[in-house]
């Protein structure tokens, strides 16, 4: 292993080794970028552009000093409230030491929100550009002793721009260890006084200025599409979008900007893209998603309270037909007389209406039922299914509760079962062990959901 890890070094990789008594150990190897075209935000500091690629970016936060998102000092070190969680940051300039003794503002400035590994933190910059896709060049010898870099790539316009490497970032934030350990004390404390399971929502106005949300893990990119760029054909909006044409939808009441930017969310899956048109993007939350009030129009779920305003939780699937008629029905997953069955438990119409269509997507041939004791009435009516798909937080019997009873049941013991729940932890992947999962999978995890359930109906197939 020290063989390994001197390797590594010698390329400017990292190795973190992170080990739980009685149940093993994990590594974690990351190797710097080599000659590729990967997607990066461009950004600002001391009047040169850097580089930070996209893979490591979880949020752009513009801080002020009267909003919700503030920069606050812990010790002397710098440190982001975000969604009541502190994050350590970093003065971009300082770190590369071309400050030139400038004053920086302790309170506003443009922070984006990185993760490497478990840690998070922010990178504080003077400016923001945007999202281009750039080719990654390897440093000359001479520079690759410099960890703050993984390389370079020339810009459009001829600028040739450095590459900054988060993984250096974060071995250089030297946080004090009691500061760092204050930081994890009050995140801990926030975590233990709200037990309510938060969901990150993506806010915005269209079509009127009431505002509007839609779960921030469905939609793939914010834009802000130039408008001369939009055309018209066969009487519809799109715009040349990734070497795609891309259609672009309006909501009610939107109509496309006759000038400047027009900001667009972007959904994308299996290779064709759909843009939404919409007003203006307010703000990235987390909340608690309860929807209090039903709706009856088409393409809105309800109203739930975001940040203490009423607010139209969007409907996506009802949009994205809109854009390809064959959206959940192209002809290399149409439904075959082999397509494997799953059974969908959940108590909130909201997952029911997002996931089914997600699942029809994937091949797979769907029923779904509001609670567990629908759940085992429809099991137990003699109905076959290759797995069970439940959620976790259900009213009068639970998803562990329901997974018993089926264990219980001599019949459907060897059914595989997965558990889906907005509350992923070592304990409770341990209850859900207990009670007989084949495997948990969180609520908003597309990727994972869907790799689950391929892993379990290919067990199944083995099995036959």
């Amino acid at each position: 292993m020290d063989v390994v890890r001197t390797n590594i070094d010698q390329i400017g990789g990292t190795i973190d080794v992170k080990s739980v008594p009685g149940e093993g150990s994990s590594f974690t190897i990351k190797i710097p970028l080599t000659l590729a075209i990967v997607s990066a935000l461009i950004v600002e500091a001391a009047g040169d552009r850097f580089a930070i690629p996209q893979l490591s970016v979880v949020e752009l936060v513009r801080a002020r000093s009267n909003s919700d998102h503030r920069i606050e000092r812990i010790k002397d070190t710098p440190v982001l409230r975000l969604r009541n969680k502190l994050l350590p940051l970093m003065h971009l300039k300082k770190l590369l030491k071309i400050d030139d003794g400038a004053s920086i503002d302790p309170e506003n400035g443009f922070i984006v929100v990185t993760q490497v590994g478990s840690q998070t933190f922010g990178i504080v910059v003077d400016g923001v550009f945007h999202t281009e896709e750039i080719v990654v060049k390897p440093m000359s010898t001479k520079l690759r002793h410099i960890g703050m870099f993984s390389g370079n790539t020339i810009l459009g316009d001829g600028a040739v721009i450095m590459i900054i490497d988060p993984n250096g970032i974060a071995q250089s934030l030297g946080t004090a260890a009691a500061t760092q350990s204050e930081i994890g004390d009050e995140n801990a404390a926030a975590r233990s006084s709200s037990d309510a399971q938060l969901t990150s929502l993506l806010v915005f106005r269209s079509g009127s200025s009431q505002p509007k949300a839609v779960p921030l893990a469905l939609v793939t990119r914010l834009e802000e599409i130039s408008v001369d760029k939009i055309e018209l054909s066969n009487g519809r909006h799109m715009v040349q979008y990734r070497e795609q044409l891309m259609p672009l939808v309006e909501m009610e009441g939107v109509t496309i900007r006759e000038s400047g930017v027009q900001p667009i969310l972007v959904f994308a899956d299996d290779g064709r893209s759909m843009g939404l048109v919409v007003d203006e993007i307010i703000d990235i939350v987390e909340e608690q998603l309860s929807i209090e009030v039903a709706s009856t129009r088409e393409g809105v779920l309800g109203s739930a309270v975001v940040k203490g305003q009423a607010t139209e939780v969007i409907d996506v699937g009802h949009f994205l037909p809109m854009a390809f008629a064959d959206w959940f029905s192209r002809k290399e997953m149409r439904l075959s007389a082999t397509a494997q069955t799953v059974l969908l438990v959940d108590d909130s119409a909201f997952f029911r209406n997002m996931l089914a269509p997600v699942l029809k997507a994937a091949g797979y041939r769907v029923t779904v039922a509001q609670n567990g004791h629908e759940g085992l009435s429809v099991l137990r009516s003699g109905n076959q299914f290759d797995v069970v798909l439940t959620d976790i937080e259900m009213p009068d019997m639970n998803g562990f509760e329901f997974a018993e009873a089926i264990r219980a049941d001599r019949k459907m013991e060897s059914m595989p079962i997965i558990a889906l729940s907005s509350v992923v932890s070592p304990a409770a992947i341990e209850r859900g062990r207990q009670a007989g999962f084949h495997d948990y999978v969180a609520k908003f995890d597309r990727p994972g959901l869907i790799a689950a359930l391929k892993e379990q109906t290919a067990d199944v197939r083995q099995a036959a």
